[in-house]
């Protein structure tokens, strides 16, 4: 089982590919507590003209799309869109052109009921006071979490201390936190009471980042094992 005091780094572009039970769909685990059903972040790539059969999402769905296009009975997602589907919503997901997404499952507040449907692509970001050279694009906050993705300059420094513990994707550039590299697609998980000390190179970086949500960690779980 996952160790949630421990900041963790997964390199998923170096990762192999894991076929799912549905044909043409694969995936890149980040992170997974549970068989089937499952408290996971991952990597997940539909071939072109692949689908998964329809089913609830007992515990919540939250997704960005990487690349090509996500579609459902809902619409099509390009890249850039940044979706989430509360407990008890249902679809039918799959792909005609393909399509890699990082998703999370079994993550959100059982009372949850609020569907997002965002383009990060089409949002504007908004300068932060606080750190020169760092912008930030909001995607959702309620009084258990805040998603969003910030933009980093060349050559900048970014270091907080967020309540709660922090995930962040890597979606472009690449960056440093302390002495690790972060590339495109790579994953962190930093613990409760963690400091995130952030400092791009020349390229610059655009990262998804999710704050706040680990103190109701050991609930997921248990919410997981119990239909599991």
């Amino acid at each position: 089982m996952s160790d949630f005091s421990k900041r963790v780094i997964v390199h998923s572009s170096s990762m192999p590919w894991i076929d799912s039970p549905m044909v043409g769909v694969a995936r890149r685990p980040l992170d997974r507590v549970g068989e089937e059903v499952a408290r996971a972040t991952s990597i997940v790539r539909y071939a072109p003209g692949s689908h998964f059969s329809p089913h609830v999402h007992t515990g919540g769905e939250e997704f960005v799309v990487l690349e090509g296009v996500f579609q459902d009975e809902h619409g099509d997602y390009p890249v850039g869109s940044y979706v989430r589907n509360p407990p008890q919503s249902s679809h039918t997901p799959g792909s005609e052109a393909g399509c890699v997404i990082l998703v999370k499952l079994w993550q959100f507040q059982p009372e949850d009921r609020t569907p997002v449907r965002l383009n990060i692509n089409e949002l504007a970001s908004a300068a932060n006071p606080d750190e020169t050279g760092v912008s930030v694009i909001p995607l959702f906050k309620d009084t258990h979490e805040q998603v969003s993705v910030i933009k980093m300059r060349p050559h900048t420094n970014m270091q907080f201390h967020p309540e709660g513990g922090a995930e962040l994707f890597v979606l472009q550039g690449s960056l440093q936190e302390q002495q690790d590299s972060l590339v495109k697609y790579s994953w962190l998980r930093a613990p409760i009471d963690y400091s995130l000390c952030l400092k791009t190179d020349e390229l610059g970086a655009e990262i998804w980042l999710k704050t706040g949500h680990l103190t109701d960690v050991n609930q997921q779980i248990k919410r997981v094992m119990e239909v599991s």
